[in-house]
């Protein structure tokens, strides 16, 4: 384990759900000469080894977190982006099943839910009021 694993490993488990250039920013706080390229290949090194897992939302850059251990999903906000894990009511991979006729043995079903979260709910009534 290096320094620049243990950072980009700390800027992660700190701000989960953030794409590589904001955990670059968070480590280069610590690390100043660590470039973008490293980091990219941490993170890729840190999935590969089920330290991390990255989360692909629809439109967006990938994303990265810690919690690796179960299957869950997330809830993103439409509104100003904020993710959200949202526990799976299986609690194991996959929750969802795909249909026999998919000739495919499913290991992960991602689920995104997408709304309005409740503080920006709160301020578009705030507004409205």
């Amino acid at each position: 384990m290096t320094r620049q694993r243990l950072a980009v490993l700390d800027a992660v488990a700190a701000h989960p759900h953030q794409p590589a250039e904001a955990v670059h920013a968070a480590v280069a706080q610590e690390l100043p000469e660590i470039t973008v390229q490293s980091v990219y290949t941490v993170l890729h090194d840190l999935t590969a080894q089920q330290l991390l897992r990255r989360f692909d939302p629809p439109g967006s850059a990938a994303r990265y977190e810690t919690r690796t251990e179960d299957n869950h999903h997330h809830a993103i906000c439409t509104h100003c982006g904020r993710i959200e894990d949202v526990d799976c009511v299986h609690g194991e991979a996959p929750c969802l099943e795909a249909p026999a006729s998919l000739g495919m043995q499913v290991e992960v079903a991602d689920v995104v839910f997408r709304g309005i979260c409740s503080d920006c709910a709160a301020a578009q009534q705030a507004q409205a009021a």
